[in-house]
């Protein structure tokens, strides 16, 4: 997953994002909140974490902001203001949860996937069929078709289809599909993610000679396709 990590606190910014990058997730670091909340409203991320004594504008107030403009990113906020009043006050400007330091690293982990996971599902919640192009996915009648010809997508690779038609252009990580597709949150050290993949791909690209699923070495892949959208 795209994590925006908000902290001004270098020694602990490096741990933090040493820590998920080891984990498989991408992290973009910003330590001031007015520069947060700039690509905030112009970046997508699946999380944000926001420490609250920030420069520039504190996280707080940029929670608000973010609220405000209806920027709906899943905020956890880290901080060292632990109070019960503290806690509340950072939910109710827009926090999703709250997190005191010092802190387990794994707990943090564990926190911000299930956020991400949350989020997904109020994504799936909330809409009944995705589109790019040619490519139609209703996920009421749990089918798929291209230019009107049904496609047969096993359970697993409609699901894998399903995320990144969510997040079209977007780098989608191995780890996020472990996670998302099969509920794994560890390497299995096998390969079932690229045999899926190259399923999906005989299935929705080989017959109709064109290429939907890129794959960057190293990094994941990435779905583009032109006039893409979500329903």
């Amino acid at each position: 997953m795209r994590v925006l990590l908000v902290e001004d606190d270098n020694s602990l910014s490096r741990f933090v994002e040493k820590g998920l990058r080891e984990a498989g997730h991408q992290v973009e670091v910003i330590d001031n909140g007015k520069h947060a909340l700039t690509l905030c409203m112009t970046e997508s991320y699946d999380v944000a974490i926001v420490d609250r004594m920030l420069p520039g504008l504190d996280g707080l107030s940029l929670v608000k902001a973010l609220r405000a403009a209806q920027v709906g990113i899943p905020i956890l906020f880290l901080t060292t203001l632990g109070g019960v009043d503290d806690r509340v006050e950072g939910l109710e400007a827009g926090g999703d949860d709250y997190l005191t330091k010092p802190f387990a690293f794994s707990e943090l982990l564990a926190r911000i996937t299930a956020l991400s996971r949350r989020t997904m599902l109020k994504k799936t919640e909330s809409s009944h069929e995705l589109s790019s192009g040619d490519l139609i996915l209703d996920l009421f009648a749990h089918s798929a078709t291209r230019q009107g010809k049904a496609l047969d997508l096993q359970p697993k690779e409609f699901r894998i289809l399903e995320l990144f038609l969510r997040h079209p252009g977007r780098v989608i990580t191995r780890t996020m599909l472990l996670e998302h597709v099969w509920d794994i949150h560890f390497d299995p050290q096998t390969s079932v993610v690229e045999t899926h993949i190259s399923r999906l791909r005989n299935k929705i690209e080989k017959p109709f000679g064109d290429t939907l699923i890129h794959t960057l070495r190293g990094v994941g892949y990435k779905f583009e396709q032109k006039s893409g959208k979500l329903k």
